[in-house]
């Protein structure tokens, strides 16, 4: 592998700032120009339903809690450990959407007790054993309800909580603007179907000003989706569904080799 494989490339980073760190010094390790383009804004979710919840986690009253975010995580175990003197452990079984989000988990001393082959909420409902009893999801205010219903039908009572809120971008930094409008970006990067949504939102004015997007390389297949039926061209997803697969994506893509998957 060439040692800087995406030297030259400028590549928008849509995911928030706080969340990004890595997946930016991961591309200017391999030479590119990552220009910080946040489509979202994680915020705390009111507190009244989230505490209720904590509490009926740590007495005991779930069998299981979902996460399926490191957003997740850290809001749901940060009020345990307010409510718990500091200590985060978890009287339930603990599933987990992917490596990122179990990585949190295990940041915290927690080991989750499922995280599904395939990094999406679908094969962690496919992956969830039968049962009964309720089933606590700490997810996004904006996230689909499908995770919910596949719950449902293994048998388990669902309750879902805002853990977080997500909002769109407002608008395109004056950075990544000017850079959209000099036709200088060879791809944006997506993390999230909300990345898309956000990013199409901010980016609304210059696709007025008749500015064209640029293709897409997205860290799996629920994201690339979004993105296709957005309208915007998807050249790579990440295999497997993470960071490091995202990067991966993006040298096979655009690095001095590159091979556009579709």
């Amino acid at each position: 592998m060439t040692a800087r494989p995406l030297e030259g490339k400028v590549i928008l980073v849509t995911r928030p700032p706080d969340q990004s760190k890595r997946l930016v010094r991961m591309l200017e390790e391999r030479g590119a120009e990552a220009i910080a383009a946040p489509a979202i804004e994680v915020r705390p979710a009111p507190a009244g339903v989230l505490d209720r919840a904590v509490s009926e986690l740590a007495r005991g009253e779930y069998a299981w809690v979902i996460v399926t975010s490191r957003a997740g995580v850290e809001a749901l175990f940060d009020r345990l450990g307010a409510q718990n003197d500091g200590r985060r452990t978890v009287p339930a079984l603990v599933a987990a959407v992917g490596e990122g989000t179990a990585g949190a988990l295990r940041e915290r001393g927690i080991e989750p007790d499922l995280v599904p082959p395939t990094f999406t909420t679908s094969a962690l409902g496919k992956a969830l054993p039968r049962g009964n009893g309720r089933v606590l999801l700490a997810r996004a205010d904006i996230a689909p309800p499908g995770l919910d219903d596949a719950v449902r039908k293994k048998g388990w009572t669902p309750v879902r909580v805002d853990a977080y809120r997500t909002r769109l971008a407002r608008r395109v930094p004056d950075g990544a603007a000017d850079a959209l409008r000099g036709g200088r970006v060879d791809v944006v990067t997506f993390t999230s179907a909300s990345t898309v949504e956000g990013f199409l939102a901010a980016a609304r004015p210059l696709v007025d000003e008749g500015v064209g997007l640029p293709p897409a390389v997205c860290i799996g297949p629920v994201t690339a989706a979004a993105a296709r039926e957005a309208g915007i061209r998807v050249v790579a997803e990440g295999r497997p569904h993470t960071i490091e697969g995202l990067v991966a994506a993006l040298e096979r893509a655009i690095g001095p080799s590159g091979r556009k998957e579709s």
